[in-house]
């Protein structure tokens, strides 16, 4: 599986026989590859007048293209803070609470996301075709998709230490800029344009994945809302700056702690394990059917409703366990 940012083929149609040699090495005589675009077909074709593009299929023969649409930007920052009023509005009947969680449209960027993880991860698994995934810059709906995939193929993934690599190697190091898309919270009445809750969908996606197979990933709810937590304020510099250029100027590393040094503590890692965990080494399916997709309700209704009994209940759980 690769990853990019969309080739610079621009209104001239440009080549780049960098690029082409690049991708043409990846495969053998004979094979096959699949480049997933996360912009639908007529943006790509827009992006055009700016200098971005497609891979033309001229150039890149033994490379199929398919589409997927995700959203990245501003529908995106506006479908979860829809959402987020909507939880929060305890008033609301019945019709006007299932009306507004569908207007919001949260749960079909869930969906969507899912599915198209699932098409990169069948292109691998089932096709043994190598995929490249590429959006515009390559560093939010790319990282996304290709995360989400190696969470459904790779069981490494799905373990403590292999999902914090996943996450500081798919969102870290390749350079989701944090800064900009998780600026401000749902509950800001500021609208800035680069906003966007990326992380935060992925890390919706996951909870969906642990909630159809809960007990295939060896951490628990409580981690990702950890992650969501201090992707948007933290007293740790994992998550600070837009990219690796940024950190080094700003001197993260020397100046901060790190988020996963803390996690990885003997007295806090046992709180974010799921101790019905057992190894899994198949690849894990989701369903992504509009009645398998559910509300993150650890999430969205965790301002509003009393988690004690839920925290009751995971502690009596991890008690039972370790009893055994």
């Amino acid at each position: 599986m690769l990853r990019s940012s969309q080739p610079l083929t621009g209104p001239n149609r440009k080549r780049c026989r960098e690029d082409e040699m690049l991708l043409g090495t990846v495969l053998d005589e004979g094979e096959r590859g699949f480049i997933i675009d996360t912009r639908s077909a007529q943006a790509a074709k827009q992006a055009r007048m700016t200098g971005g593009g497609t891979e033309p299929k001229s150039f890149y023969p033994q490379w199929r293209r398919l589409h997927r649409p995700l959203e990245r930007g501003r529908p995106l920052q506006e479908s979860f803070i829809k959402l987020v009023e909507a939880c929060n509005d305890t008033s609301i009947n019945m019709d006007r609470w299932l009306s507004r969680l569908e207007s919001c449209r949260w749960l079909s960027h869930v969906k969507a996301a899912l599915s198209t993880a699932c098409l990169a991860a069948q292109c691998m698994d089932r096709e043994d075709a190598s995929v490249l995934v590429h959006g515009a810059e390559g560093t939010d709906t790319t990282l996304l998709v290709t995360a989400l995939a190696q969470v459904i193929l790779d069981p490494s993934c799905r373990t403590l230490a292999g999902f914090q690599g996943l996450l500081e190697r798919e969102w870290i190091e390749a350079g989701h800029p944090f800064h900009l898309r998780c600026a401000r919270s749902a509950y800001s009445h500021a609208r800035l344009k680069q906003e966007a809750p990326l992380l935060l969908l992925f890390l919706d996606c996951v909870w969906q994945l642990s909630r159809q197979f809960p007990f295939s990933l060896e951490f628990s709810e409580h981690l990702l809302l950890t992650l969501f937590d201090n992707a948007y304020a933290s007293a740790y510099g994992t998550f600070l700056c837009n990219n690796e250029k940024e950190r080094c100027l700003c001197k993260v590393r020397e100046s901060t702690h790190s988020l996963w040094a803390w996690l990885n503590q003997p007295g806090e890692k046992k709180k974010y394990l799921n101790p019905l965990y057992s190894h899994n080494a198949l690849v894990i399916w989701p369903s992504v059917e509009p009645q398998s997709i559910q509300l993150w309700q650890g999430l969205f209704f965790r301002w509003i409703r009393s988690s004690q009994y839920l925290e009751e209940a995971w502690e009596e759980t991890q008690r039972l366990v370790e009893g055994e």
